[in-house]
């Protein structure tokens, strides 16, 4: 299961046998996998800073969250033709999530601990909308040239009423630089080679006799090339018609053909140049922003702990991995392991028929120890 619990409770004689049993009923009935979660000694400044930076962390916790989900769906994109190997490029300071996780340290270097915690969590924010702003011009400059390689790769799609000629005719198909003529190309159904064959040099007055090739062909139907009379043109275009002949709007230009040609391939070859540099781009990142974000957890845990439990600093933080099948008997062992923490918020937990005031603070979960979620699932790309 992907889904994990932070949680935390006072770090004192009463409280630490109050892990060590929870500990060994959920180690006994496989309920959990349970690690330390080890957070440094922060500063805690005044009350009045800790309850204000609580309310900021929630929304940047949810910010940090979205923006690794969105490096996560774009890595998923990107790598349109291996998708199943998206997750093992999901990588935290060069290890998993669920390793990185449970052996979480704190990065001294990077958020130094003698600072205030508002300057901890200004600095994570700051890194957090620096990432989201340079996905945004990385992804859209990339995905500008896919898209119009897209655009032009379509053209050669579809059947030949609709796509496009350039890689099919060539110039010795055509009667070209001359006053009187023009070749003309036309889509026959299959069914009506036979007809084709036989009533074209009749469908108007000045077509070429034999002047007729079949340069293409597909499931449908074949393209034909036939050479008339410019002056005949429209009456021959309106008589194939007629008779099921579908005329193409096309005349040959060998300046414009060569340009769409080279455009594909200009394209293919900025794809094919920017696609490393961005992959690369999109893996640091994402381990930048989701190291970022487990900081964030982490700086909620201690605000809320410090919050809960009061002065001086000692609670113990613990990382639970639920058993998929176990998640609400796991609860109820924390809630009767922790009641004594908040008896009123466990009984009412324990009975939903008690209705308490407040209970759930901000539509979040309360439970008498701290409590947040890490849920891994919403990285699945696949």
């Amino acid at each position: 299961m992907s889904e994990f619990w932070l949680i935390s409770a006072p770090g004192d004689k009463t409280n630490l046998q109050a892990w060590e049993r929870m500990n060994t009923v959920t180690s006994k009935s496989n309920l959990s996998s349970n690690s330390k979660f080890h957070i440094p000694d922060l500063k805690v400044g005044t009350l009045d800073a800790l309850v204000g930076l609580s309310d900021e962390l929630g929304k940047l916790d949810t910010f940090a969250e979205s923006v690794i989900k969105k490096i996560a769906q774009y890595i998923g994109e990107v790598m349109e033709d291996s998708k199943d190997k998206v997750q093992e490029n999901l990588l935290a300071n060069g290890v998993d999530l669920i390793s990185y996780l449970t052996r979480f340290e704190w990065d001294m270097a990077k958020y130094p601990i003698k600072q205030p915690l508002k300057n901890i969590s200004e600095a994570l924010s700051k890194q957090v909308t620096q990432i989201e702003a340079d996905l945004k011009t990385r992804s859209a400059a990339y995905n500008n040239i896919k898209g119009n390689l897209q655009s032009l790769e379509k053209k050669t799609m579809g059947n030949l009423l609709t796509r496009t000629l350039a890689d099919i005719v060539h110039k010795e198909d055509f009667v070209l630089n001359s006053e009187y003529l023009i070749t003309l190309l036309v889509v026959v159904p299959k069914s009506s080679y036979v007809q084709w064959q036989k009533t074209y040099e009749s469908l108007s007055d000045m077509v070429v006799p034999r002047s007729t090739k079949m340069i293409a062909e597909d499931a449908e139907g074949g393209l034909f090339t036939v050479t008339l009379f410019r002056k005949v043109m429209d009456d021959f275009k309106a008589k194939a018609r007629e008779n099921r002949f579908m005329v193409r709007e096309f005349y040959y230009d060998e300046k414009e053909l060569k340009c769409e040609k080279e455009e594909l391939m200009k394209l293919a070859s900025d794809k094919k140049q920017q696609y490393g540099p961005l992959l690369r781009w999109l893996k640091v990142n994402f381990s930048e922003a989701f190291v970022a974000w487990i900081h964030v957890k982490a700086l909620r845990v201690f605000v809320e702990s410090v919050l809960r439990y009061g002065l001086p600093v000692n609670f113990q933080a613990m990382l639970l991995q639920p058993n998929r099948k176990s998640v609400k008997r796991l609860r109820d062992v924390l809630n009767v392991v922790f009641k004594h923490l908040d008896e009123v918020a466990a009984a009412s937990i324990m009975d939903p028929g008690v209705d308490i005031p407040g209970l759930q603070l901000n539509n979040q979960e309360y439970y008498p120890y701290v409590y947040f979620k890490i849920d891994l699932s919403l990285l699945d790309c696949s």
